[in-house]
């Protein structure tokens, strides 16, 4: 992959790489792993790149398949990721979750089905019911209806035992 390829193309959008690597990995080796793999396969789908949506979007969708491939695969046994050095900028973002409200969103975020880990992290980064429809190419009408289930049960998850609503 070429270093002005991945400066201009990937880099700028290192951030929505690391947060959908991140909620789908439990280490920082597998985070370092599946970034690695969604960099090649951005690179290797390059050419496939239509325009007919925002480059971002080409991003998101990238990602969240390599991801969601790569989570069936740890399931049933099957790895083929090999790690190599990620840049230091994209370590040092990756560690700049180290927030304990930011670990407990993810660790909510993580008891979460895929399709919904996917859908909060598309509303956590402000995309619309429809940019998240055509990300997760599901039907924008029950976007909204999705997203209010998940934000409850994110809450109940996140909620300290014994603390009543008002």
């Amino acid at each position: 992959m070429g270093s002005d390829f991945y400066q201009i193309s990937i880099l700028p959008y290192s951030g929505i790489i690391i947060k959908i690597c991140r909620a789908y990995t439990n280490c920082q080796e597998d985070f370092e792993d599946y970034y690695q793999e969604v960099c090649l396969q951005i690179w290797r789908s390059k050419d496939n790149f239509n325009q007919q949506s925002k480059w971002s979007t080409w991003i998101y969708r990238i990602s969240l398949n390599v991801c969601l491939t790569h989570l069936k695969k740890s399931k049933s046994g099957i790895t083929d990721i090999s790690s190599d050095a990620l840049p230091d900028e994209v370590i040092d973002d990756s560690k700049a979750f180290i927030s304990d409200d930011i670990n407990q969103l993810y660790n909510a975020i993580k008891h979460l089905s895929e399709i919904d880990r996917a859908l909060i992290l598309l509303y956590l980064e402000e995309k619309t019911y429809a940019e998240i429809a055509e990300i997760t190419g599901t039907n924008t009408n029950n976007i909204g209806v999705r997203v209010k289930r998940i934000k409850e049960r994110l809450l109940r998850h996140i909620k300290p035992q014994g603390v009543k609503d008002e």
